[in-house]
């Protein structure tokens, strides 16, 4: 396992939640000053300097139920509110989207190619706030900095601890299934075509050498695919042209999840959930410093809050809340930790941090809920 993967599996995940929440925005015509409101304070409180300083230290990847609290504690960051189903078919889309770029990546290093297409679109979110502007190209010095200079070995094991992580996530996506990248099992297919790896040549050659070094012979065969050089190498520098195009925004159209998985990949979850953890103690401290790290602004004045649903209509929404399989709730985090009084002060505080203090309605309407405000830390 790398201790340099989580870094890049929060900012591709994060990425992949901004042009979720952006299509989202955009499909309830949510007026388009609240809107700019939710992403510049997600992005804000995403990039927020301490934030970033304790996500990027060498540490193991944690369970799925604990990145998720923090994106949860990001997706309610503005003046906006998800409840449970919209937030987990927003996590559900966001690891299927990124599990199927790892997939994709025609090299392992590629995955920072990825990372960089998703925080260049970030940028454009943000284009009119030079301050959280600043923010992001930090953030993208930084991965520049500590993985510019990374080994194809050390990356290499960097994509194999994302795709443990994804391993047992199977949810069908409608717009894969539409584009017949996936299949009814959840699976995805990975094509026989296009470009193949920077640095490498288009399979269908074997080349035969003597113990001089000289090539005595050349036998040509057919490999099936329709594979063509690629056309040059994508920039690693704080700009340029990425050429790869994995990592970009492609949500344009409503999408939707199906919970697909045989009984083994549901005991999986279940088993994640209900047996005790041998990282209790590590996962709690980081959870408990990535929370630290997000300062979340109150408002200065009252700010009519309004609720996202990830849904079509608030029946799907409301349906899917009750259809959902219990093992594959994200709503508890279990951690079995034992009567240490210093654990248990910091368990009791955390949690209280998560607290949401639900504000008055205004109206009886849905659409006219308050934002839940997290307290500031």
């Amino acid at each position: 396992m790398s201790v340099r993967t989580l870094p890049l599996l929060f900012l591709n995940l994060g990425g992949e939640m901004l042009y979720i929440l952006d299509q989202r925005l955009r499909a309830q015509n949510i007026p388009g000053d609240k809107a700019r409101k939710v992403l510049n304070d997600i992005i804000s409180t995403m990039f927020n300097r301490k934030f970033m300083e304790e996500l990027f230290k060498p540490q193991e990847l944690y369970s799925k139920k604990a990145l998720r609290t923090v994106y949860e504690r990001l997706a309610h960051a503005s003046i906006m509110k998800l409840n449970q189903a919209s937030m987990d078919k927003l996590y559900d889309l966001m690891t299927m989207a990124f599990k199927y770029q790892v997939l994709l990546c025609p090299r392992p290093k590629d995955v920072l190619l990825v990372t960089f297409n998703h925080l260049d679109t970030i940028k454009g979110f943000i284009r009119d706030s030079p301050t959280i502007l600043q923010q992001v190209d930090e953030t993208l010095r930084q991965l520049t900095e500590i993985y510019g200079g990374l080994s194809a070995g050390e990356f290499q094991l960097i994509r194999q601890t994302l795709l443990i992580f994804f391993q047992d996530l199977h949810i069908r996506v409608s717009m894969f299934l539409k584009d017949k990248v996936q299949n009814n099992n959840g699976r995805f297919v990975l094509p026989v075509s296009g470009p193949v790896p920077w640095g490498t040549e288009v399979p269908g050659l074997i080349r035969m050498f003597n113990n001089k070094g000289e090539e005595v012979k050349r036998i040509e065969f057919k490999h099936g695919g329709n594979y063509v050089p690629a056309p040059k190498e994508g920039s690693f520098e704080l700009y340029g042209d990425r050429v790869l195009k994995l990592g970009t925004n492609i949500v344009n159209q409503p999408v939707e999840t199906h919970v697909s998985g045989s009984s083994k990949n549901l005991a999986s979850w279940t088993q994640e959930s209900i047996a005790p953890n041998p990282l209790a103690k590590e996962e709690l401290n980081f959870l408990a410093r990535l929370m630290g790290g997000m300062e979340i602004k109150k408002p200065s004045g009252p700010e009519p809050g309004f609720r996202l649903n990830l849904f079509t209509t608030d029946e799907e929404e409301e349906q899917a809340a009750l259809t959902r399989p219990e093992e594959l709730s994200y709503e508890v985090i279990n951690i079995q930790a034992t009567q240490d009084q210093q654990r248990s002060e910091e368990l009791a505080r955390i949690m209280g941090e998560f607290e949401i203090t639900e504000q008055p309605r205004l109206s009886t309407s849905k659409g006219d809920d308050l934002l839940a405000m997290m307290d500031e830390l």
